[in-house]
């Protein structure tokens, strides 16, 4: 069975699902990559206690208080590969960020490879399913481009505002 839930915040309306333990997503509305099929089947129940929680920490994040993701039970659901990139991106530390190309060394490394596509590694990144709690907002281009975020470029330079990035080492790349 599947939950969800709604959550307004500064970058937009909120879409999470839950297994009624877990976090299974989280999107901004109209985010490339939308759990449509999620969105329609699922039950909506505001009063899970997961839900609950997340929201709690949503209003912490949102106010900058730095609140860690180990406090949430997340379940995204993807491939090992994908799974490996999901964890890194969970160990960047609030207010920092890192490039793709660093992201796919530390998973060659895991996955004991010589080397690693950042291409691969972006579209892992692009297709997390827990934006936001896991923050696939972190990760840059090596020259400082903000690219490649599924929520919105806009959305990226907000939520690395509330995380007091400096945003001025960075650039949006002309389409």
């Amino acid at each position: 069975m599947v939950y969800k839930t709604y959550y307004d915040s500064p970058v937009g309306k909120l879409f999470i699902a839950s297994d009624g333990e877990n976090i299974i997503g989280l999107c901004i509305e109209g985010q490339k990559y939308y759990l449509d099929k999620i969105e329609k089947e699922g039950i909506l129940k505001n009063d899970l206690s997961i839900f609950n929680k997340t929201k709690k920490w949503l209003d912490r994040y949102f106010k900058q208080e730095k609140p860690e993701i180990s406090e949430l039970s997340l379940m995204p659901e993807g491939n090992a590969f994908r799974q490996c990139v999901w964890e890194f991106l969970c160990e960047i530390p609030y207010g920092e960020t890192i490039t793709y190309g660093d992201l796919a060394k530390k998973v060659a490394e895991k996955l004991k490879k010589p080397s690693m596509s950042a291409q691969a590694v972006g579209n892992a990144v692009g297709h997390n399913p827990i934006s936001i709690i896991i923050p696939c907002h972190r990760v840059v281009g090596k020259n400082g481009s903000l690219t490649g975020y599924a929520g919105g470029i806009d959305k990226k330079i907000k939520l690395l505002e509330i995380e007091n990035v400096n945003i001025k080492n960075f650039f949006v790349p002309k389409i």
